[in-house]
């Protein structure tokens, strides 16, 4: 069976992922806090696709919450299906640099990508991601 890792970035990317958990975990039969109410066998045979079993016998999802600022991770915190996640499933960066200058781009480690968007910090953010990736020896293909 499949094992799925959802990863969802921004503010923008953490309210859309948010309501995907809602609707995933309505499919599954699962509530707010993790437990499972459903009342199929399906729903059992197919929950491992996205959600891991803690020794609590509740469902965390297998996914990471990104942002640069801690805000949005409070927002998803409050909100609805906040206690179905694990501390460790949000990750933020505070105090990130965003290169504003071409000889800056060009500094980057070889090979980074850079990304374009309206909101000046995501490109940085990305570019940071891949640039601790590529410092772990990880390559993004």
């Amino acid at each position: 069976m499949r094992e799925i890792v959802h990863i969802q970035a921004g503010q923008c990317g953490n309210q859309i992922g948010t309501k995907f958990w809602e609707v995933i975990s309505d499919e599954h039969g699962i509530d707010p806090a993790g437990g499972y109410v459903g009342d199929s066998a399906l729903q059992l045979e197919r929950i491992n696709v996205y959600y891991n079993e803690s020794s609590s016998q509740k469902y965390v999802p297998r996914a990471a919450l990104v942002d640069l600022e801690p805000g949005t991770m409070d927002s998803v915190r409050s909100g609805p299906f906040g206690q179905l996640f694990r501390p460790d499933n949000f990750i933020f960066e505070v105090g990130l640099h965003v290169p504003d200058t071409s000889q800056q781009l060009h500094d980057l480690p070889h090979g980074t990508p850079q990304f374009s968007s309206p909101r000046a910090a995501e490109p940085g953010f990305f570019s940071l991601t891949l640039t601790k990736t590529k410092n772990q020896n990880h390559y993004v293909d």
